[in-house]
């Protein structure tokens, strides 16, 4: 009975984490259906192997590390790509502050798609989905040292990236309309 109990408590738990873990998922691999296929993947391991939880508060670090084998299980098997014709740009609401989020959730996510695997990962992790410096160093099984030294690269390399997109976009020529003025001839 207390295994039962246990169980559906956790799967309630693991199902609270889902949106969590699509947006990590996402950041990773930037492409929805991959990412919806990660998370499935995960979500079905972690229910199978749940007598390895024996403590609820690293739930968080042990989904992630799952999400994170998976990925790298992915990556090992295929080459991961980016059709760009099967990614929506348009938004479907008119106002322009709206379409400035959406602008700006472009930029970083597309500079942070240009940084390497290694860093995306770490950057992701403790920027976007708030984890400790030895969480990420547990999820990615790698030394707390390279944590830190990843995230401080992916940080300046972000910066930079959308400092450039920013220069980019306001050096671009535009065409302005021209009046012709017809002084009376």
């Amino acid at each position: 009975m207390f295994k039962l109990l246990y169980k559906r408590k956790l799967e309630r738990k693991i199902a609270e984490f889902r949106p969590r873990l699509y947006r990590l998922a996402y950041a990773w691999c930037s492409d929805a259906m991959l990412a919806d296929d990660l998370v499935q993947e995960t979500i079905t391991k972690a229910l199978k192997k749940h007598n390895q939880l024996k403590d609820f508060s690293v739930l968080n670090a042990w989904l992630f590390k799952i999400l994170n084998n998976c990925w790298m299980h992915y990556l090992r098997s295929k080459k991961p790509s980016l059709d760009i014709d099967n990614i929506e740009l348009i938004s479907h609401h008119c106002p322009e502050k709206k379409f400035n989020q959406l602008h700006l959730v472009d930029r970083v996510r597309k500079a942070i798609e240009m940084l390497p695997l290694n860093q995306r990962q770490v950057i992701t992790l403790i920027d976007l989905e708030e984890n400790s410096y030895n969480e990420a160093s547990d999820i990615l099984g790698i030394p707390i040292g390279t944590v830190m030294s990843r995230l401080n690269r992916a940080r300046s390399q972000l910066k930079n990236k959308l400092i450039g997109i920013e220069l980019a976009n306001t050096t671009k020529k535009t065409n302005h309309l021209k009046r012709l003025v017809n002084n009376g001839k």
